[in-house]
C-alpha cells in the first residue's frame, strides 16, 4: 500500500509510503488522503491531521509522472486533477489543525499539498519548488490559489513563475515554511504541538472556521476549480507532453 494512517493520541498521521517513487502521488495515495481527511472530519477526538512522507529523501515529488503520463487529453487529465483538487479543498477547509512535515524534497504537487495545510515544518536542508512551469503546465490541484492565500501576492507570483527550487530555510524567511527543525519521525514532531493539543476540539474548530468562512466568502472553491481547469487545458499541449518525456528519459 502506498500510504499509512495511524493515530497517536489526538493526532492523525498520514504518511505517503512510496520512497522508491520519491513519495509521488498516484491514485492509491489520493484514496488514502481522502480516507484520512474523512477520518479527521468524523472523529471528534482528532485535533490535528499531520501529513508527511516515508524516509528522509522526499516529502512528495508531486504527481507520479509515470502513472499520469498516460493521460493525454484535457478531459482525461481533468478527471485526475479535479479529484486531487477536491481532496485538497477538503484538506484546506477541514475544521481541524492540519500540518505538513516536509521531511525531504517537495516539488510540484508536493508543494500544493503543503500549501493546503495550516502549518508547514521542514527538515533542515529540505528543498521545495512549485516547478510545474518547467513542465509547461500550471499548478493543477488548486495549490497555486492556496499559495496566494498563504503569502503576499507578489511573493507567491514569483515562486510560481520562476519555478525555482529553494531550501526550507529560504522559504522560512519568506513565511511559507513556519519552522525548520529536525524530527526523526512524525510522532516526534507531535511534541511541538502540545500547546495546540491542550486546547479543546471545539475551540480549535471555531478558530479554523473563522478562516474557512473568509475563504468561502472569497469563492476559494470556485477559484481552485478555475485553476484546475486551466491546467487541464495546458496538459494536452505538445509542449507539456514533450517536457514530461524529456523528464522521464533523463
Amino acid at each position: 500500500m502506498g500510504y499509512q494512517i495511524h493515530q497517536k493520541n489526538n493526532v492523525l498521521v498520514f504518511t505517503i509510503t512510496r520512497p522508491d517513487r520519491r513519495n509521488a502521488v498516484n491514485y492509491e495515495v489520493m484514496d488514502g488522503l481522502d480516507e484520512a481527511v474523512s477520518l479527521a472530519e468524523n472523529d471528534h477526538s482528532i485535533k490535528i491531521l499531520l501529513i508527511t512522507g516515508e524516509g528522509t529523501q522526499a516529502f512528495c515529488a508531486g504527481g507520479d509522472l509515470q502513472e499520469f503520463h498516460g493521460l493525454k487529453t484535457q478531459e482525461e487529465s481533468f478527471g485526475m486533477l479535479s479529484r486531487m483538487g477536491g481532496i485538497l479543498y477538503r484538506l484546506a477547509t477541514l475544521d481541524k489543525v492540519t500540518v505538513a512535515y516536509i521531511n525531504g524534497t517537495a516539488v510540484g504537487g508536493g508543494c500544493e499539498i503543503a500549501a493546503a495545510c495550516d502549518y508547514r515544518f521542514a527538515r533542515p536542508g529540505a528543498k521545495l519548488g512549485f516547478v510545474q512551469g518547467t513542465l509547461a503546465i500550471t499548478t493543477g490541484w488548486g495549490g497555486g490559489t492556496l499559495l496566494y492565500e498563504r503569502l503576499p501576492a507578489n511573493q507567491a507570483f514569483r515562486l510560481l513563475t520562476e519555478a525555482h527550487i529553494l531550501t526550507g530555510e529560504e522559504l522560512n524567511e519568506l513565511g511559507f515554511i513556519d519552522q525548520v527543525l529536525q524530527a526523526s519521525s512524525a510522532d516526534e514532531l507531535i511534541e511541538q504541538f502540545e500547546p495546540v493539543i491542550q486546547k479543546t476540539g471545539p475551540v480549535l474548530s471555531a478558530y479554523k472556521k473563522m478562516l474557512t468562512r473568509k475563504w468561502i466568502a472569497s469563492d476559494l472553491k470556485e477559484r481552485m476549480a478555475s485553476e484546475i481547469y486551466e491546467c487541464s487545458v495546458l496538459w494536452e499541449s505538445e509542449e507539456h507532453h514533450a517536457a514530461v518525456g524529456r523528464f522521464l528519459n533523463k
